[in-house]
């Protein structure tokens, strides 16, 4: 199990930075908002506001933040503001050390994912979470478990059975994030190890092909016959071509794993949906999967 960061406290402070796409800081005025709520303090990073075509700044300038924000003693957690594409480029610019001493939350999803993966091996557990753009939009649940995550709170989830669901029990290290992310990740040093662990993937606007495509890929890397179960949540506006692959998304999974029997759960509320709940990625987790729902606790 990963190293877990300390609770927050009222009068923390919270890093608000983007390691991907570009943002104003007029649009973080919700996300602000939320924090003030909670009683955090909210600091404003470096990268918001800067601009290199779609990016928040160079590589150098966007990698130049969140060093800054893992160094400072005073800043509790980082939360990343935006997702798109970028955060895969800083990785090998960042010396995440500061966190082996001092752990801190990093929070987003999407393409987040190349952080969450990274920190995984480094043995430090991260929050696949809503990130700052659109979190007022999402449902009470998605702010609400990412509240009780920060401060110290681990909640369980109760999710309804699906038709596709395999039925059974898997304990192990909870990992994952964005499909496409993870696939990206393959063959590198922060391709994330899954013997032994529960999986969780999700995808948006995808063309069914490669949703196969990816599967097939970390099937062919072992990534799927040593899992001890998987959860899937959004897999959401997918595309199909003019001649149609033939399957859904589900069904493109499940004929993935079709020979493995671990536990499978469907439906899971997270990912690029209005329900997008907060995971702690790197922590002991059970997935109890029955004929009439689902449910996620953690260890």
């Amino acid at each position: 199990m990963n190293i877990l960061p300390q609770k927050l406290k009222k009068g923390d402070q919270v890093a608000i930075i983007s390691t991907a796409r570009k943002v104003n800081a007029i649009d973080l005025a919700p996300a602000i908002a939320v924090l003030k709520k909670w009683e955090l303090t909210p600091v404003i990073g470096s990268s918001i506001g800067l601009t290199e075509n779609q990016f928040a700044g160079s590589d150098k300038e966007r990698a130049k933040d969140l060093q800054q924000q893992l160094n400072n003693p005073e800043i509790k957690a980082i939360w990343c503001a935006k997702g798109g594409y970028g955060s895969v480029r800083i990785l090998d610019l960042v010396d995440f050390s500061a966190l082996q001493q001092a752990p801190k939350w990093i929070i987003g999803y999407s393409d987040v994912t190349a952080l969450h993966a990274h920190l995984h091996l480094q043995g430090i557990a991260s929050l696949h979470a809503q990130m700052c753009i659109d979190v007022e939009t999402k449902s009470k649940a998605s702010r609400e478990t990412l509240k009780d995550i920060l401060f110290g709170e681990k909640p369980h989830y109760n999710f309804p059975y699906a038709a596709f669901n395999k039925i059974g029990t898997a304990k192990g290290t909870l990992i994952g994030g964005n499909l496409s992310v993870l696939y990206s990740l393959c063959g590198s040093n922060s391709a994330v190890n899954t013997k032994g662990k529960i999986l969780f993937l999700e995808d948006l606007d995808e063309y069914l092909y490669h949703i196969d495509r990816m599967m097939q890929n970390l099937k062919r890397n072992g990534m799927l016959e040593n899992l001890a179960g998987l959860i899937v949540g959004g897999m959401t506006d997918m595309n199909d071509n003019t001649i149609p692959f033939g399957k859904t998304a589900t069904e493109i999974i499940l004929s993935s794993i079709s020979e493995y029997s671990f536990p499978v759960a469907f439906n899971f509320p997270a990912g690029h949906i209005w329900d997008n709940q907060a995971l702690i990625l790197g922590t002991e987790a059970t997935l109890k999967v029955t004929s009439k729902q689902s449910r996620l606790t953690y260890c």
